[in-house]
C-alpha cells in the first residue's frame, strides 16, 4: 500500500484486477511533460509562500527534469499499480528525494492536477493542429495559383449549375479551413484558464499563490470556482468539436476528389504516391488515402459523441468517469493530425486535367443563369426571364444543341425593344463569356478571385 498516494485509509492491498481495471497510465503517459512542467511551477510557488524551502524547491525542480529525460528516453517502466502518470512521476520523485519529494503534493489534488495537465496538453495540441491546417490552406492557395485560368463546372445537387474558376473553387476550401482555425483559436482562449489551486474541490487552507503559477505556466486568467474546476471538461468538448468540424471538411473534400478522379468525371489526376493499386486488377489506381480520410472522419465525430455521453449527468465535482475523457480526446486529435499530414501533400501533388475538363465544359447549360440575368438586366421580370430561359433549355435539348447554338432570330426575339439584343445576349453565352459576366463581391469573377488570391497569400505569409 506504500506506493499508493491514498493508501493510509485502507488496511489491505488493492485487488490486482481492480488495478488493471482502473489504471490510466496506458493512456495518460503522454501527459508527462505537462505534468512535470506544472509540478515545477507548483514547487516554485510553494517555496515562494514558505511552505517548502527554496533549496527543496530547487531539488524538486531538478529531479523532475531528470525524470522527464528518463521518460523521454524510454527508461521509465510503466506499472499498473501506480495507476497514472501523476503517481508514476511522484513515485520516481520520492525515490530520488525521500521526504522532500513527498512535499510536492502540498496544497494540490490529483483532481486539479489532472485538469491542469490536460489543459496544457490541449493548448499545445491546438497550436500544432492550427499550424497543420494553415499549411493545408497554403496548399489550396498554391493549387489556386497554378490552376489559374482553368474553368470548372460548379455543382449543386451534383448537377452542373454555373461555371467557376478553379482558383475560386480552391479558395472555397481555404475559407472553410479558416473557420476551423477560428474555432481552434476560440477553444484555445477558453482552455487558457488556470485550474491549479482548487485542490480536491473546495480549495485549500494553505497560503498558496495561484497568480504566480498562472504567470509561470502562461495562462490568461485564474479559474474562479473551485467546485467547478475539477469537473470542468468543457474545454475538451470545445477542442474535439473543432476537430470534428475539421474532419467533416476533410471528408467532404475527400468525397469530392474521389468522384472527380473517376473516369466518369476525369477532372483530377491524383499523385501516384498517394494512391494504391489492386491485387487482381493491374490497371487500377485507387484513391485509398482520400477514402481513408473520409472514413476516419467517423472516428472523430464518434469521439465527440463519446464525450457528450460521458459528461451527461455527472454531478459535481470530480468523478472517476472523467478518466475516460482522454481516450476520446487523444484519439480524435491523433486521427485529425494523421489526416492533415497526408492532406496537404496530396493537394500539392494533384493536377486538374485541363483538356478533358475543357472538352466537356460547354455541356450542361452552365450559361443559362447568366443568360437569364441578362434578360433581367434588360428589364424583364426575373420570374418571366426564368421561364423564358427554361423553355430555351428545353428547346435546346430537343435540338441537341447548346444555348449559344440557337439561331440569331430566336435570341433577338427575346428583347425586341433593343436593337443590340443579339450582341447583348450573345455576350453572355458560352462558358467563358458567362464567367466573365460575374461582378458581385466574393463571386467567381476573375478580378474578384485574383483579389482574394492575393489577400490569402498575404494572410498566410506566402
Amino acid at each position: 500500500m506504500g506506493q499508493k498516494t491514498w493508501g493510509g485509509r485502507f488496511s489491505g492491498p488493492t485487488d490486482t484486477r481492480v488495478e488493471a481495471f482502473t489504471e490510466s497510465i496506458s493512456i495518460d503517459q503522454r501527459l508527462y511533460r505537462h505534468d512535470i512542467r506544472a509540478s515545477q511551477a507548483h514547487a516554485r510557488m510553494l517555496a515562494a509562500v514558505g511552505l517548502i524551502t527554496a533549496d527543496e524547491a530547487e531539488q524538486i525542480v531538478q529531479a523532475l527534469a531528470e525524470i522527464e529525460r528518463e521518460i523521454a528516453s524510454g527508461q521509465m517502466t510503466w506499472r499498473t499499480e501506480l495507476e497514472d502518470i501523476h503517481t508514476h512521476i511522484e513515485h520516481a520523485l520520492i525515490t530520488r528525494l525521500g521526504d522532500v519529494g513527498r512535499k510536492l503534493h502540498t496544497a494540490r489534488s490529483r483532481n486539479d492536477q489532472v485538469v491542469t495537465d490536460v489543459k496544457l496538453w490541449v493548448r499545445e495540441a491546438i497550436e500544432g493542429i492550427d499550424g497543420q491546417v494553415a499549411e493545408l490552406q497554403r496548399s489550396f492557395v498554391r493549387l489556386a495559383e497554378r490552376e489559374q485560368g482553368v474553368i470548372l463546372p460548379g455543382y449543386t445537387h451534383l448537377q452542373r449549375a454555373q461555371p467557376v474558376l478553379a482558383a475560386h473553387y480552391a479558395l472555397a476550401y481555404v475559407e472553410k479551413f479558416q473557420r476551423d482555425r477560428e474555432r481552434l483559436a476560440e477553444a484555445r482562449r477558453r482552455v487558457n484558464i488556470l485550474p491549479l489551486g482548487a485542490a480536491a474541490l473546495a480549495g485549500t487552507s494553505l497560503p498558496i499563490d495561484r497568480e504566480q503559477v498562472r504567470q509561470q505556466l502562461g495562462f490568461d486568467a485564474l479559474a474562479s470556482n473551485s467546485l467547478d474546476i475539477s469537473s470542468d471538461r468543457d474545454f475538451v468538448l470545445d477542442y474535439v468539436y473543432a476537430l470534428a468540424v475539421i474532419a467533416l471538411h476533410l471528408s467532404g473534400w475527400a468525397e469530392e476528389w474521389i468522384i472527380w478522379s473517376t473516369t466518369e468525371f476525369s477532372f483530377l489526376e491524383l499523385p501516384d504516391a498517394f494512391c494504391t493499386g489492386s491485387s487482381i486488377m493491374p490497371h487500377k489506381k485507387n484513391p485509398d488515402v482520400l477514402e481513408l480520410i473520409r472514413g476516419k472522419s467517423a472516428r472523430v465525430i464518434a469521439a465527440l459523441q463519446q464525450l457528450f455521453i460521458l459528461l451527461k449527468g455527472l454531478p459535481l465535482a470530480y468523478n472517476r468517469d472523467l478518466q475516460e475523457d482522454k481516450v476520446a480526446l487523444f484519439h480524435a486529435h491523433d486521427t485529425v493530425e494523421a489526416c492533415l499530414q497526408v492532406a496537404a501533400p496530396l493537394v500539392e501533388g494533384s493536377r486538374f486535367r485541363r483538356e478533358g475538363i475543357a472538352a466537356r465544359l460547354e455541356d450542361g447549360f452552365l450559361d443559362a443563369t447568366t443568360l437569364m440575368e441578362g434578360l433581367v438586366e434588360a428589364g424583364i421580370p426575373l420570374r418571366a426571364a426564368h421561364e423564358i430561359v427554361g423553355k430555351l433549355v428545353r428547346d435546346c435539348e430537343q435540338r441537341r444543341c447548346r444555348l449559344a447554338d440557337l439561331p440569331d432570330e430566336i435570341l433577338a426575339s427575346l428583347l425586341p425593344h433593343r436593337p443590340d439584343a443579339l450582341a447583348f445576349l450573345r455576350s453572355r453565352l458560352g462558358v467563358t463569356q458567362a464567367l466573365a459576366a460575374f461582378r458581385s463581391h466574393a463571386s467567381t469573377a476573375p478580378s474578384e478571385v485574383q483579389q482574394q488570391l492575393q489577400s490569402w497569400k498575404q494572410r498566410l505569409n506566402m
